[in-house]
């Protein structure tokens, strides 16, 4: 049960009990509550990164009704834990999807900012809103960075929000931040810029409790598979795939695995209609009187 709960724990960015939780109901039936907090207890690499405790302020959420239409950009100062020339990280999050995006930064200025944001609206285009809890100023170089670079775009910053939204962006940033430091306890490693991209996908695998899903199910319209490991073939096959050609002998044999099972089903039902008949006796006529 230790590496159930464990596996599932990394699998799901190293969350607390409520994604933990979401995420094992799919699976398991036999696991409580209690004992995912027993297990989160003990857990040390996310004991040492344990998040702040909450403050009972209730923050009125951003709604937004479709992607693209608002979008977040801030920084997470890595400059205590630097990896070479990098020491922010870029945090930019689609407001209806709750996707994240993730990019090290070697300073934080709004040129560079701009530079990394370009290539993710590449990727998945431009929001009609930005905004950002470093402030309004810091915004609008960003944008006029932006539109610098690419001629046409056109993008307004969001207008300010109430003080207390900015500790719900603190305690976001927080989260990726313990992703992050458990991935380098993890992997012994302090190069966090290279392990940003899996601390992504960990982020938007996890269960987001705002949209009652996760970011990536909402992004994509589909469950986070790592494919063939997800995939109906057993383990001790997956080992050995190694190209395409494998993987469609694997699937042929199958096929005729399947088929010779048919066959001989096939044949027994035969064998069983044939006794059958061979067994049928014939009825009595019925005279009168």
């Amino acid at each position: 049960m230790f590496d159930i709960l464990y596996m599932d724990h990394i699998n799901c960015g190293h969350g607390g009990r409520n994604r933990m939780e979401h995420s094992i109901k799919q699976k398991y039936k036999n696991i409580t509550r209690d004992i995912i907090l027993l297990y989160l207890q003990l857990f040390e690499i996310c004991n040492k990164k344990h998040a702040h405790p909450k403050k009972g302020i209730v923050i009125k959420p951003i709604l937004s009704k479709t992607f693209n239409s608002r979008a977040q950009v801030d920084l997470i100062d890595m400059q205590s834990n630097k990896d070479g020339d990098f020491k922010f990280i870029l945090v930019y999050q689609d407001h209806f999807t709750k996707f994240v995006s993730l990019r090290p930064l070697k300073t934080k200025t709004a040129s560079e900012v701009a530079y990394n944001l370009i290539d993710i609206f590449c990727i998945f285009g431009a929001p009609c809103i930005l905004q950002s809890d470093n402030g309004r100023e810091f915004v609008n170089h960003i944008i006029n960075d932006l539109v610098l670079m690419w001629d046409g775009l056109k993008i307004v910053h969001g207008k300010p929000r109430h003080s207390q939204s900015q500790g719900s962006v603190e305690r976001a940033n927080k989260d990726i931040e313990k992703i992050i430091y458990a991935w380098m306890e993890e992997n012994q490693s302090r190069k966090w810029s290279e392990g940003l991209r899996f601390c992504q996908f960990s982020k938007n695998s996890a269960y987001h409790a705002g949209i009652k899903q996760p970011p990536y199910e909402a992004m994509f319209g589909k469950k986070v598979s790592l494919e063939l490991k997800m995939s109906f073939l057993p383990n001790d096959i997956i080992n050995n795939v190694n190209d395409e050609n494998d993987l469609l002998q694997f699937v042929e044999n199958e096929n005729e695995n399947e088929m010779e099972v048919l066959n001989e089903n096939e044949k027994i039902v035969f064998k069983l209609s044939e006794q059958k008949q061979n067994f049928k006796r014939p009825r009595k006529k019925v005279t009168d009187g």
